[in-house]
């Protein structure tokens, strides 16, 4: 591989790491999840024991995973991660969890995706510490017991509601990850700047986290490119007028609204009639896959009031129709 694609891989990955907090004290936000965390982790390590399965639950980008690579950090273990589609086998599963060590982290993301059937072999893993699984094929298959060191699951998810009542009855910890102020976002855009080596006006990092739909993964990805319009620009500081001129041009309106929103809030005002409409019809109407429209979008449209839900389907609210532009007569003829 190319010296400068390698140097440009590294440069990358260690951007991402000093972006991402090692310890509590260093995460912005999320204040109440932190304070518990904390004392949750400080009583396991005062009792030597491994901390309760945790469960952490919000719309992505919130900083799940960041928090899972705290949870090890605080308790000075080692973290292996893992993904809910990527276990696709008992085998995998046995795999993952053979390799852990005492007081290991097992992160594993979008744990609502996990098949029931390996699901179910998570069970006595989570309560006894112990891995029961059939080996072989039928007529000749046979069950066997693995012991296994004590652990902490440490589960994440957008969809808390697909997990399955056993799964979710075996964490001891459940935390729910909620959107970020506007002032913990400045908090954080400013501290990327930082990490970027490049520098920000208060009054544009304000302008940033506004528009950055209460999340810091999207705050970030904001700064990256504002920053690239600064530098094509010789700008040496990102002021607020380079943010605005920058964040319109990625079509990012000032309540973060981006062009997939106004797509998706169009389509049911022009389309369905202001709604209701199903989840199907509403996917196949702008091109989006519906799991991206549940996770991505919807949330955060529902939260701050331009959408609603019914048993019938999604309707748009007033609150869109005029942060749109759009009267009810238009969308009559």
């Amino acid at each position: 591989m190319d010296e400068n694609i390698m140097h440009d891989i590294d440069n990358k990955m260690e951007y991402e790491e000093k972006l991402r907090p090692s310890f509590i004290k260093e995460y912005i936000g999320q204040d109440e999840v932190k304070d518990n965390l904390s004392v949750f982790i400080k009583a396991a390590k005062i009792r030597d024991e491994s901390l309760d399965h945790t469960l952490l639950y919000g719309p992505p980008g919130l900083g799940k995973t960041t928090l899972a690579f705290i949870i090890a950090n605080e308790l000075g273990v080692n973290i292996k991660t893992a993904s809910g589609p990527a276990i696709e086998k008992s085998g995998d599963l046995a795999a993952i969890l053979s390799s852990l060590e005492p007081g290991d982290v097992l992160f594993i993301d979008e744990i609502h995706r996990i098949p029931r059937f390996i699901e179910e072999i998570l069970y006595s893993a989570m309560e006894d510490f112990t891995l029961d699984i059939i080996i072989g094929s039928d007529g000749s298959s046979r069950s066997i017991k693995i012991d296994l060191p004590p652990f902490t699951l440490v589960g994440a998810t957008t969809r808390v509601g697909d997990l399955s009542s056993p799964l979710r009855d075996r964490f001891g910890i459940i935390s729910h990850l909620d959107y970020y102020s506007i002032s913990d976002l400045t908090k954080i855009v400013k501290r990327t700047a930082k990490v970027f080596g490049v520098e920000i006006e208060e009054e544009a990092a304000i302008e940033l986290a506004k528009r950055s739909r209460g999340t810091p993964r999207i705050a970030n990805r904001l700064l990256k490119r504002v920053r690239d319009f600064a530098i094509v620009n010789n700008k040496d500081i990102i002021d607020l007028n380079e943010t605005k001129d920058s964040l319109n041009r990625l079509k990012v309106d000032n309540d973060g609204l981006d062009e997939t929103d106004h797509k998706l809030l169009k389509s049911i005002i022009y389309k369905f009639n202001g709604g209701p409409v199903g989840i199907d019809a509403l996917a196949s109407s702008i091109g989006e896959e519906k799991g991206s429209i549940e996770d991505v979008y919807e949330p955060y449209l529902l939260q701050n009031g331009y959408l609603k839900r019914t048993n019938r389907g999604r309707v748009v609210t007033e609150k869109a129709y005029n942060h749109l532009g759009i009267s009810h007569q238009e969308t009559l003829f």
